[in-house]
């Protein structure tokens, strides 16, 4: 998630790849516009954004930038559906589809705990048992990792400062400064063993 090296990256292959070549990257937090700003061919750019794990996520967000012919579009949808996953078109919106909704979704209750209106636990209990999400908010952060949620949300600031969802946390900021990233690093919101 890092545009500058997509960017540079992109700007090399366009120079080095046949006419006929079609770029995408898949991320989940950049502006597709942005990583394609240096590319010459923009009608053969878009966006894939796949959900982890791979394998198992049935769906993929298929990105169309302003410049996006037709035909590439096209393309991408019967790529995604060719790997046998559920295709969405997004305009190039921060997050997409599921992590505009998500992210916001996710920070919130990271301040709820902050306010003290409830824990970890009964946030991800009320959700899971409440709203039939396979798993909680809490817990799909650690997932994620927090590290990688903190990246996202402060970029997004950064591109929007007056977004009240797009607000940083301080507890979220805390957990990442003390190298807590969630289950990779065996400690989040919650611990785990190795």
């Amino acid at each position: 998630e890092n545009l500058e090296i997509k960017q540079k990256l992109f700007q090399q292959i366009d120079q080095a790849a046949p006419k006929h070549t079609i770029f995408t990257s898949n991320t989940s937090s950049l502006p597709i516009t942005d990583i394609a700003k240096d590319v010459q061919r923009q009608d053969k750019f878009g966006g894939l954004h796949f959900f982890n794990p791979v394998p198992v996520m049935k769906l993929l967000e298929v990105i169309r930038i302003s410049g996006t012919s037709d035909e590439t579009f096209q393309i991408l949808l019967n790529f995604g559906k060719a790997l046998g996953k559920a295709t969405v078109s997004c305009k190039d919106t921060p997050g997409f589809i599921v992590n505009r909704l998500l992210v916001p979704y996710l920070l919130e209750a990271v301040r709820m705990i902050e306010r003290g209106d409830a824990t970890a636990e009964d946030i991800d209990t009320a959700m899971k048992l409440g709203a039939g999400y396979p798993m909680g908010p809490i817990e799909l952060l650690d997932y994620v990792g927090l590290d990688t949620s903190k990246y996202i949300v402060d970029g997004w600031k950064k591109l929007y400062p007056n977004e009240p969802s797009f607000q940083t946390s301080e507890l979220l900021n805390k957990i990442v400064s003390e190298g807590k990233f969630g289950k990779k690093t065996g400690a989040g919101f919650y611990k785990y063993s190795k």
